[in-house]
């Protein structure tokens, strides 16, 4: 806490988040990270005012049909990494009906020299992957902001919900919108 005489102001916490991490809290704090095919997804409860996001790099773990504990690289994984967010969220007294879940990245980052039929890139399996538990988890997705073949850099405030997204490399210079 810093503040003058008679005030006190709380400093905003900063996390910069990683490929293949999750950061979960009930205390203010602004989470950015850059995405191109991986895909984060958000959760809150307003309720709660407690706020989490993952960055999945991958579609699915392929060594089980179940996460679990013993699992080290859970937020590896898109499917891993929502059915973890969400039994976190339970555990702190959420229930499924009242998480915000929000949906971003998923780019096809490279292009191709052709178009081969059948053909799905690990953007889109990511996504697909992430709407698939979503509906499975019983959990309603708010808003999304997926495909396409830019970058994105996502500032996620815990204490709100909100999700400001920044479109990387485009050309008429970055766009900003708030989720």
């Amino acid at each position: 806490m810093r503040g003058t005489a008679g005030e006190q102001k709380e400093e905003s916490l900063v996390i910069y988040l990683k490929a293949g991490e999750m950061y979960l809290s009930d205390k203010p704090a602004l989470v950015v990270t850059v995405l191109g095919s991986c895909l984060s997804v958000t959760m809150y409860c307003r309720r709660l005012g407690l706020g989490g996001i993952c960055h999945g790099m991958l579609p699915a773990c392929g060594r089980r049909k179940t996460c679990d504990r013993s699992c080290p690289r859970e937020f590896k994984y898109v499917d891993c990494s929502i059915r973890k967010m969400v039994k976190l969220f339970e555990r702190m007294g959420a229930r499924r009906d009242e998480i915000e879940v929000k949906c971003f990245g998923g780019s096809d980052m490279f292009q191709r020299p052709v178009e081969r039929p059948g053909l799905i890139t690990v953007g889109r399996q990511n996504t697909k992957t992430a709407g698939q538990i979503i509906k499975h988890e019983g959990l309603t997705l708010v808003t999304h902001d997926t495909g396409g073949n830019r970058g994105r850099k996502l500032f996620f405030y815990t204490h709100t919900g909100e999700v400001l997204v920044k479109r990387l490399n485009s050309p008429a210079g970055a766009v900003c919108s708030s989720l």
